[in-house]
């Protein structure tokens, strides 16, 4: 028989050896394998009993709660609805208390509470663009009437890249940028806001009445242009 035969069955009988003795590791350690799958069945139980008994309990509770909350705004109670939004907040996860924290800070905003206005913005995770860009405009406002303005400036940013373009929320929060750039003497910056929404949103001034030719020419004046 040949050298090269010979090798061959060797590796063959190596390997025929290898399965034979994960076989018997299998066999040995049965027990301990139906353990292991007994044990993830019962995880699983576990987690499918908590969604039933306890988080659809926990969802129902706090979809309930907003309700009252949004029903006391619908009548024009805003600080009872804002006592039951806080609570909602701070109590709940889920749907509920993210959307709570977002009418917490809306009304908090509207009392001049900016400071925890913040603290529930904070606490808010948009999951649509546009809700989120506005979010974000709103803690700019908040930072805006605290003096923070480099803060502001961050959050129209991020409210600009959020929004995606809108015709409408995008040029809005561009224009509030360029009030920011004005209040801190950038007046070079803010004609060259007021130029791009000219330019990448010709409708916008247009719907709005808005004199942005103007804006680009005071800008201009006081950047010595």
């Amino acid at each position: 028989m040949s050298k090269k035969k010979q090798e061959t069955r060797t590796s063959i009988d190596e390997l025929n050896d290898q399965l034979t003795s994960v076989g018997e590791k299998v066999q040995a350690n049965k027990k301990y394998i139906a353990y292991a799958v007994v044990a993830v069945v019962v995880l699983v139980c576990a987690a499918l009993i908590y969604m039933w008994a306890f988080r659809g309990p926990a969802i129902q509770k706090g979809n309930d709660a907003i309700g009252q909350a949004d029903l006391q705004l619908a009548m024009g109670n805003d600080s009872i609805a804002l006592a039951q939004y806080e609570a909602v907040a701070n109590s709940y996860g889920y749907a509920a208390g993210n959307r709570a924290s977002l009418q917490a800070a809306i009304l908090l905003y509207k009392e001049g509470k900016y400071q925890e206005a913040l603290k529930y913005l904070d606490k808010f995770d948009a999951k649509e663009s546009i809700i989120g860009a506005g979010a974000y405009s709103l803690k700019g406002d908040c930072y805006v009437n605290l003096n923070k303005l480099d803060d502001a400036l961050h959050c129209y940013d991020k409210a600009i890249s959020e929004s995606d373009d809108n015709p409408v929320y995008t040029p809005f929060f561009m224009l509030k940028e360029a009030r920011i750039y004005q209040a801190k003497g950038d007046y070079a910056k803010e004609a060259q806001i007021y130029e791009k929404v000219k330019e990448e949103y010709p409708k916008y001034a247009q719907t709005y009445g808005i004199d942005l030719d103007r804006y680009i020419e005071r800008a201009n004046a006081q950047a010595g242009k």
